[in-house]
């Protein structure tokens, strides 16, 4: 089948796509509302990224890579009558409090900044802990903002909240970019969890990741072991949501972890039907968050690295490719919250929390750059209407432009000594 061919019926399924597409929710949700609904909910947030600053004010940042990191502190309202594990998107703008998701304030600021709000939220914690939240694959900026206000909110969490968001660019026909984007922050999110380690005034932190975050999470933590010749004792929880990972790469990044590292709790479901495309898109290698933990080896395995595995399978609850049971039920997110709260380790099988993204999520698109990407991606961009946004500038270019070579360093008020050599520069010219 010639590739002129395939580019043709890549263009006649996205094309019947767009002919069907129905409106999508608005975007630009940041811009602040008033607030005029005292009684709501609400969430204040820091937010640490290494995506580029966008010039529409209700974005704040895109999906591109940006030079260095930037910071947010972020307020979103959440009303009262809704269903919990849910994120109530506003139809139109401007949002309304009464009944919607709504940005009451959205502010970037300095790396000083974020410590002296970080230390004045820390005295509200009974713990003085810290909750490190980072999204998976197909997450544009606002995205991950409402989901971890939702998820914040509902598990009833007393620790700081601190989003990590990468650059993703919200489409399911970006994977392989979105991909390249968490190699890319790697340096970025160790060099946040060496302030944390470091930081006298924190005496505990938590990090949940989702999916493709999970690469992400585990390969800083990898890397700030191996630096530091382990993993701090007040990294308590480390939780592993839906985890992207191939299962012979988290083997080595364990080992590589060394002991005593922290409890980790895996929380898998073998009916996951994303993770079941992404296994096919990675050579057919099992993907961490879809094995079955009672058969050998990984039963065995994971009793050895006592890590605690709540298996989701049996959980009816979450979209139709069963990737997002563990924030769907309000039960199982007011448990997770409860236990990080009370320092408890996560043993109840009915448990499990995370981020709930778009119902077309991980893998599909790993070929694209190439016009039979697109006729895989296409089915599942169905029932994804943020993704036909996207859609035009994909069969525009098939291949994605690749982000600046450096890598931007997140930790609040850095020291040169724990970014990396060659991106020093990168650091000064941002103070």
């Amino acid at each position: 089948m010639s590739a002129g061919y395939l580019s043709l019926h890549a263009r006649c399924i996205l094309l019947a796509l767009a002919l069907s597409a129905c409106a999508s929710r608005p975007q630009g949700v940041l811009v602040p509302v008033a607030d005029t609904v005292p009684s709501t909910n609400r969430v204040e947030m820091l937010v640490a990224t290494t995506r580029q600053r966008s010039q529409d004010p209700g974005e704040m940042f895109s999906g591109e890579r940006g030079p260095s990191a930037a910071f947010a502190d972020i307020t979103v309202s959440i009303p009262e009558n809704r269903r919990s594990g849910e994120v109530n998107w506003p139809k139109r703008l401007p949002a309304d409090p009464a009944k919607d998701f709504a940005t009451l304030s959205a502010e970037e600021i300095d790396r000083e900044t974020v410590i002296s709000r970080l230390h004045r939220d820390l005295m509200t914690s009974p713990d003085r802990s810290v909750l490190v939240f980072i999204h998976g694959f197909n997450n544009r900026f606002e995205d991950s903002v409402y989901r971890f206000a939702q998820i914040v909110h509902d598990s009833g969490v007393h620790s700081v909240p601190v989003l990590v968001t990468w650059p993703s660019r919200g489409s399911i026909l970006a994977y392989g970019y979105d991909r390249e984007s968490t190699n890319y922050t790697r340096n970025a999110l160790e060099n946040l969890f060496q302030f944390l380690a470091r930081d006298k005034n924190i005496k505990e932190v938590s990090i949940l990741a989702h999916s493709m975050g999970n690469w992400l999470a585990l390969e800083s933590l990898r890397q700030m072991a191996i630096r530091n010749r382990g993993l701090p004792a007040k990294f308590k929880n480390i939780m592993l949501a839906a985890p992207d990972v191939d299962v012979d790469v988290f083997r080595s990044q364990i080992a590589d972890m060394g002991n005593p590292h922290p409890r980790f709790t895996l929380f898998v479901s073998r009916d996951d039907r994303a993770l079941a495309v992404s296994r096919r898109v990675w050579g057919n290698v099992a993907r961490l968050g879809s094995i079955d933990p009672e058969q050998p080896p990984y039963k065995e395995e994971l009793a050895q690295n006592d890590i605690t595995v709540i298996d989701l399978t049996k959980v009816k609850a979450g979209d139709s490719l069963h990737h997002d049971k563990f924030a769907s039920s309000p039960e199982i997110v007011q448990l997770i919250g409860t236990r990080i709260s009370e320092g408890q380790t996560l043993t109840d099988s009915r448990a499990g929390l995370g981020d709930r993204i778009i119902t077309a999520t991980t893998g599909v698109a790993a070929t694209v750059g190439t016009a039979a990407g697109l006729v895989v991606a296409a089915p599942m961009a169905a029932v994804d209407q943020d993704t036909r946004a996207h859609l035009g500038e994909h069969l525009d270019s098939l291949s994605l432009a690749n982000g600046p070579a450096s890598t931007a360093c997140i930790e609040p008020n850095a020291a040169s000594k724990t970014c990396p050599r060659h991106h020093r520069s990168d650091m000064a010219g941002n103070r």
